[in-house]
């Protein structure tokens, strides 16, 4: 009896054994077909361990500020030794709080998981996951998001690889690095920025949960709507009980916590983000970036980029280009409301109103009643303002270009009842009338000695959704007058001084076919002065005397002058270009003016001092100037000052270099710049006017012995400007406004000269002169006359002879059928001394 339970239990064993060995078989062969099914090929993962997130590329000012951001994800890599403990817990609950116990699949919440899918699946509910925190990992940077049985497998192979070949703190830094916030936010230090506005090590417990519970769906926990804060609420409680169910914090901080609403500082940003007022500098260094190392790379490789920007003349450039733009907006009347509301219902009306997009600071009001000379007007706020006859006295009535009606004495003269107008605020509850500029512009300022840009505007209003048109670097126009300087640049080359003379006579190249009119340039006055020097021709932009003056040095080395300074690459060599009728930028042409202030060494405008990749390793540098001995010295107080060794190329000789500044000087001293620079400005400085024909472009570019700056004012669409509007009008009092402040409280530096040029003082109406020299150290030897200008030269000039023919339109050019009258000045047009060389005289 006993031996045949013995038999009994020992076949139960056996069967129970040989159970257990297929089953292992089987379970092993199925985990064996699994691998091979799913497995075999996996992704490769060590590219998880040579993680690179896309970052944002950011620009900063020369002082370090932050200007713009380039990002196709906007996110910012933090090392997870940076982030604080309990921020850490509070994800580790909202995901996976069993994270530091499994080996990156947990079997018990896929158990519990696959039991809630049952009730889900009969009652056609998406199927719930029970992905780890690693397997996510795998998810996000390997197999993707399809929801596939597939799928979930290959993400658990890929999970144990993972937690075999890195750490815990590894796959979590990688975690938190990679997922999406909503708010366009990728990865936690940029969703802190975007909820918050503050660090990862500076958040709260509770905001901290927050951040936990969006990570779920978070398009349906944005806190600016007020149903999906209260979901996110909701979802945060859950992560508040989960920590206090692990440990991490107690019952007493959750019901604290509970009802506590974050601080929340919402901060969408724009992948390409950047303010109006650095705009233009930063979309420009953009481009520049992207011709380098391509767009992808700009957007995804986190690059940090010095600029050369400096701020607060970047700020001052914006904000006197734009009022030079309302000054002469102003000059030609008002052009009208921007739109109209029905006065019954003013207040939806205005609400509803479209605007144009650059208004800016200014606020869109509805005209609601007049009271003697006021208009009363209404906001959208419900609030209420006046606009007094001070307030809208400019708003004369548009006619045409040229002509503006009367001024204003009473509201009706100007505004309807039901207008939608433009105002900005005067105080005490009183606006003034505004009005968007049609006419545009651009201002550009660099250091002449190194081509760093320091402020760069290319329009009234940067709107990267409409283009941005960057009238500074992309728009081309005709100089007009701004070129001149160059073509006495090649006269003094040649041996020419500015006291050489040239006849300012009419000047007639014949047509060459039948049916073409003869070319008759004409000076902007039509008169002419007879035989004058140089400098006369340029501070008073004499046409005549240039085109003579061009037609004998020639312009084929006019051509060249103008390629070796940047200006054009491909100049026609026809005599009408020296009056500027070929096109170029207003960087490009600022930037030539830069190479005449330093003495003809040349320069190339640079917006990018530095560029770094990542990990902070220098990419491009824009100094390339070799200090010798500047990084070994110990004692400064034993050793000499470091050498800097220049390596600009010299594309003109610096006598001739200084000759056309001293001669510039005199445009703002004597010329065509003087009543709006010469008498505004109170330092040393010097420049061009330039108006084209029919005033369609009006151009100022002047420098100070270390600042050069470039005005350009125009219409997109090219038109006249008005027949009483030039370069000196529009444009030049805008540099006035810059250099002033720009150079306030900075101490006055007089312009530097070559050593050993002679010098000599004459009066201009008399011709008399007296001998100076300069001595080494700089000091004027001498004490008689007023020193206003350096000349050295051997040569002079008799009336040239007419060359070929040439039929372009001109700056200050007017075509002529009749002779015009000779005039020649009075004694007292120009009465300073100036100073000149005793050999100079022809």
């Amino acid at each position: 009896m006993v031996s045949f339970f013995y038999r009994i239990i020992r076949f139960m064993v056996m069967t129970l054994l040989l159970g257990m060995v297929a089953a292992f078989l089987l379970l092993t062969g199925g985990c064996g077909y699994m691998y091979y099914r799913y497995g075999h090929d996996l992704p490769d993962h060590d590219v998880v361990k040579e993680y690179e997130p896309k970052v944002i590329t950011r620009l900063h000012a020369a002082d370090g500020s932050l200007m713009a951001e380039f990002a196709e994800e906007r996110r910012l890599f933090i090392p997870i030794d940076q982030v604080p403990e309990h921020v850490i817990q509070a994800f580790i609950s909202a995901e996976d709080k069993d994270f530091y116990k499994h080996g990156g699949v947990d079997f018990f919440s896929i158990a519990k998981t696959m039991v809630r899918n049952v009730s889900r699946a009969t009652s056609g509910q998406r199927l719930a996951g029970a992905s780890t925190i690693t397997q996510q990992v795998a998810k996000n940077f390997l197999i993707g998001d399809a929801f596939t049985v597939e799928r979930k497998i290959r993400e658990a192979f890929i999970a144990w690889r993972l937690e075999r070949d890195l750490s815990k703190d590894d796959i979590l830094e990688l975690y938190l690095n990679e997922i999406y916030f909503g708010l366009r936010a990728y990865g936690l230090a940029e969703a802190s920025l975007a909820y918050y506005d503050k660090a990862v090590a500076d958040l709260t417990i509770s905001e901290a949960a927050y951040l936990a519970s969006v990570i779920k769906g978070p398009s349906n926990y944005e806190p600016d709507d007020p149903d999906e804060l209260k979901r996110g609420m909701d979802r945060r409680a859950y992560v508040l009980n989960q920590m206090a169910e692990n440990g991490y914090i107690t019952d007493e901080d959750v019901q604290t916590l509970r009802d506590v609403v974050p601080d929340f500082d919402i901060q969408v940003r724009s992948n390409a983000a950047a303010t109006d007022e650095t705009g233009y500098f930063s979309t420009e260094a953009y481009r520049q970036l992207s011709d380098t190392y391509g767009p992808a790379v700009v957007r995804t490789e986190g690059l940090s980029v010095r600029t050369t920007m400096d701020p607060a003349l970047q700020e001052l450039a914006q904000r006197v280009l734009r009022d030079g733009l309302h000054d002469y907006d102003r000059r030609h009347g008002y052009r009208g409301p921007v739109g109209f509301v029905e006065i019954s219902d003013w207040q939806a009306g205005l609400a509803a109103a479209e605007l144009p997009y650059d208004i800016l600071d200014f606020r869109p009001a509805a005209v609601l009643q007049f009271d003697g000379t006021t208009a009363q007007i209404g906001f959208t706020d419900g609030t209420t303002g006046t606009v007094p006859i001070e307030g809208y006295k400019w708003a004369k009535v548009t006619i045409d270009d040229d002509t503006v009606g009367r001024t204003p004495t009473q509201p009706r003269d100007v505004f309807a009842i039901g207008d939608v107008v433009l105002v900005s605020a005067r105080g005490s509850g009183a606006y003034n009338l505004e009005q968007i500029p049609e006419i545009e512009g651009a201002l550009v300022a660099l250091d002449p000695h190194t081509g760093r840009i320091l402020a760069l505007v290319g329009g009234y209003a940067y709107e990267p959704s409409r283009g941005a048109l960057n009238r500074a670097t992309q728009a081309e126009r005709q100089p007009g007058s701004t070129f001149k300087p160059f073509v006495y640049l090649a006269a003094m080359e040649q041996g020419f001084s500015p006291k050489s003379t040239v006849l300012d006579n009419p000047w007639i190249i014949p047509a060459r076919s039948q049916g073409e009119e003869d070319w008759r340039p004409r000076n902007y006055d039509g008169t002419f002065w007879g035989r004058q020097p140089l400098y006369v021709g340029l501070e008073w932009s004499r046409n005549l005397m240039t085109i003579r003056l061009a037609n004998e040095v020639g312009m084929n080395r006019i051509v060249e002058i103008a390629r070796d300074f940047g200006i054009s690459d491909s100049l026609p060599p026809y005599l009408a270009v020296s009056l500027g009728t070929a096109e170029t930028t207003l960087m490009d042409l600022t930037t030539a003016y830069g190479m005449l202030v330093n003495g003809g060494k040349q320069i190339e405008p640079a917006l990018i001092d530095r560029v770094q990749d990542r990990y902070g390793r220098t990419l491009f540098r824009h100094e390339k100037r070799n200090c010798v001995d500047c990084n070994v010295a110990e004692d400064w107080e034993r050793t000499s000052m470091p050498v800097v060794f220049e390596r600009a190329e010299q594309v003109t000789t610096e006598l001739a270099a200084y000759h056309v500044v001293s001669m510039l000087r005199g445009v703002v001293e004597n010329g065509t710049a003087q009543r709006r620079v010469g008498k505004v400005v109170d330092r040393p400085v010097g420049g061009k006017t330039g108006t084209t024909q029919e005033s369609k472009d009006a151009w100022f570019i002047g420098f100070s012995p270390d600042l050069v700056v470039g005005v350009y004012v125009g219409f997109d669409q090219p038109r006249s400007l008005g027949k009483n509007e030039s370069g000196g009008k529009a444009a030049s009092p805008i540099f006035a406004a810059f250099m002033n402040e720009a150079l306030a409280g900075t101490p006055i530096t007089q312009f530097r000269y070559p050593e050993g040029v002679k010098f000599s003082t004459i009066d201009p109406r008399t011709g008399v002169i007296d001998v100076r020299r300069v001595a080494s150290d700089g000091r004027v030897i001498g004490d008689t006359g007023v020193e206003q200008e350096t000349v050295q030269g051997t040569r002079g000039t008799s009336a040239p002879v007419p060359s070929s023919s040439e039929s372009t339109a001109t700056e200050d050019v007017r075509s002529s059928t009749s002779s015009s009258s000779t005039s020649s000045r009075s004694s007292d047009t120009q009465t300073t001394p100036r100073v000149i060389s005793s050999d100079a005289i022809f």
